[in-house]
């Protein structure tokens, strides 16, 4: 599979905010979104066998591990490095940009699926493949990414509708000061958690953090 880069830093979303994670980043994404700070990852990258993943990551002290891209569906060899990196002992999450059904994945044990579901502000919310959410687990993700009134109204609507069974991330496009969000969900009385980017507010807009 091709892979843009391999790092060991903190994990700056989610649910495990602030857990020591390594990080593989799978080159290539099926979307363009208009606030995509990965865009590095869309061509970038060298193949390298499930083999010689594991080799690189086996000098972290760290048994979690974040799968990401680029858009990690799109490696034909996904399910088999999930599978062996859990028969090491490893932690793994899994984050999909949504565009892609899940099905091939939802299944497996011990994974945790971070699931995007694309805003209208993104330019990309007509690529949802929104029967995911019927396949998330309890244990496993929801984010929604948010820049203003509108895309809040809109995930609003989703959750409205789906009912999900897992934990739901309502996220700011990075830059946008969080407060409004943050009344809306309040006012609103939303079983949601409002996310942060922590790992740029500790080190910036840098690569391999």
């Amino acid at each position: 599979m091709k892979i843009n880069e391999i790092f060991y830093s903190l994990q700056g979303e989610g649910a495990w905010t602030g857990l020591p994670n390594i990080f593989i980043r799978t080159t290539g994404c099926n979307l363009r979104c208009s606030f995509c700070d990965t865009k590095y990852a869309y061509f970038n990258g060298e193949e390298m066998t499930v083999i010689e993943i594991i080799e690189k990551i086996c000098k972290y002290p760290c048994k979690y591990v974040c799968i990401t891209g680029g858009e990690p569906l799109l490696q034909k060899d996904i399910v088999d490095l999930i599978d062996k990196l859990l028969k090491k002992g490893y932690k793994i999450s899994i984050e999909t940009n949504g565009s892609l059904s899940i099905k091939k994945i939802s299944a497996i044990k011990s994974l945790m699926i971070s699931l995007d579901i694309k805003c209208p502000s993104s330019a990309m919310h007509e690529n949802n493949y929104i029967e995911n959410i019927n396949l998330l687990k309890k244990d496993d993700q929801l984010k929604f990414i948010i820049k203003n009134k509108n895309d809040y109204i809109y995930a609003k609507k989703i959750l409205e509708k789906y009912k999900p069974a897992c934990t739901v991330f309502l996220q700011p496009v990075w830059g946008k000061n969080p407060r409004n969000l943050a009344k809306w969900i309040i006012n609103d009385g939303l079983n949601v958690k409002l996310g942060l980017q922590i790992h740029k507010n500790i080190w910036g807009e840098k690569r391999k953090v």
